[in-house]
């Protein structure tokens, strides 16, 4: 009621704020009157730590590419601005329409499922005004049922660009406040990895998960906590919707699993592709499924350590020989006793099999990360490591994901800091 108070305060003449309609992870939404047009409108109050990360100037200046997208099926942008609290706190705020129909999300409570045709209509509409953003260049970076609207029968997508604004103006403070950007069920895996470097098929990832949900009832990979999540979205890849819906044409399935694809260059390139692919059966032959480089290697190699040496045995595909052949490599590995992997700590081989990430537990240096590689024998710890756990590489070898007190992180195996993706 105090926050209220102030809005009304410093929005005099502008907005009455009448009360609040719902929250997130990034905002706080009040039902409000634009005093000037008379009409009710969604007044979006930013989270204060995030807000003070930002800071007022710049992440106005980035909102305001969003203010030009024009599309029936974008939630617009009316205004935005900063208010000071009663406390002397700054405020960030945005304004858009206010919409009466329920959040996909709702509906999705309601039904748990939706008719194959209605989801694919659903679809096919949201991967239109994705094309048309992406195409005046904005991201989303947030898709999820929360954020997808229904104004008589037709979806709406809402705080198009927000996300980006914000990331955008938080630069490298972002990982300082300990708040990360997107909800780990839609999040594509560069995302989960931590990467800055977003682009369009971040979105059409987020598409093909809540289209997989609007078909079988749940995203693709649920979890206990955000970072068991990610470790899903990084590592695992999706069950066939088939498997548990089989009224599904095969071609929606297909389109789906691609969307859903590890790397970015493996999925759709625009939102128009995957409307069209997932609309119309495809010509030709079938798109091949391949097999998941990322596998449990403790259930196919076992880590025996011994006095002052271990030797670790190692099967891995590494896609040498001739087309359609998997050659099976095996590599015998010594380990110094300084640096002898802990067994029950983790490891994990490199999608492209070239390398070994694996935890030591010394009583010198403690529990941290190595790599191994298996061309040359090399090894080299990780700085900054210290307590990891269960690590696991990205699709693309360049980063590697770990647990440490209770927190998921990412580190460039190129080098640098980890970065931690956010609390439990």
């Amino acid at each position: 009621m105090e926050l209220v108070a102030s809005l009304n305060a410093a929005l005099a003449g502008r907005y009455v704020v009448e009360r609040e309609i719902g929250a997130g992870g990034m905002a706080t939404v009040y039902l409000a009157r634009d005093l000037r047009h008379q009409r009710p409108v969604a007044l979006k109050v930013l989270d204060r730590d995030l807000g003070a990360a930002l800071g007022a100037e710049r992440f106005l200046s980035e909102i305001r590419v969003t203010a030009s997208l024009q599309h029936p099926n974008l939630l617009a942008l009316f205004d935005s601005g900063d208010v000071t609290a009663g406390d002397g706190s700054v405020c960030l705020f945005y304004v858009m329409p206010f919409v009466e129909g329920e959040t996909l999300r709702r509906r999705l409570i309601r039904e748990k499922l939706l008719p194959v045709d209605e989801a694919i209509r659903i679809a096919t509409t949201i991967a239109s005004a994705l094309d048309y953003a992406h195409r005046h260049g904005v991201v989303h970076r947030d898709l999820k049922p929360e954020n997808i609207l229904f104004h008589d029968g037709q979806p709406l997508v809402a705080d198009f660009g927000i996300a980006l604004a914000v990331s955008s103006a938080a630069g490298p403070r972002m990982t300082q406040t300990g708040l990360s950007l997107g909800t780990p069920q839609y999040m594509a895996p560069e995302q989960a990895m931590g990467d800055r470097t977003i682009d369009a098929r971040a979105d059409i990832y987020a598409l093909g998960t809540v289209t997989y949900e609007m078909l079988t009832g749940e995203p693709p990979f649920t979890g206990p906590t955000a970072q068991a999540v990610a470790a899903k979205v990084i590592t695992e890849r999706a069950s066939a919707v088939t498997l548990s819906r089989t009224s599904v044409p095969v071609h929606v399935d297909e389109a789906i699993a691609r969307a859903l694809e590890k790397l970015p260059a493996d999925r759709y390139q625009t939102a128009a592709e995957f409307a069209k692919a997932i609309s119309a059966p495809m010509t030709g032959e079938r798109r091949a499924t391949r097999p998941s480089w990322v596998r449990d290697w403790r259930s196919i190699s076992a880590l025996t350590l011994a006095g002052a040496a271990c030797a670790a045995v190692v099967v891995a595909t590494r896609g040498r020989g001739a087309p359609g052949v998997i050659p099976v490599i095996s590599s015998s590995l010594v380990f110094p006793a300084a640096e002898a992997p802990s067994v029950d700590r983790g490891f994990a081989v490199a999608p492209d099999g070239s390398r070994l990430a694996y935890v030591t537990a010394t009583a010198v240096d403690g529990a941290r990360l190595w790599i191994k590689s298996f061309d040359d024998g090399t090894e080299h710890p990780i700085p900054g490591t210290e307590g990891a756990l269960e690590p696991f590489w990205s699709p693309d070898g360049a980063s590697i994901g770990f647990f440490a007190n209770g927190h998921l992180h990412t580190v460039q195996t190129a080098g640098g800091v980890p970065a931690t993706l956010g609390p439990p």
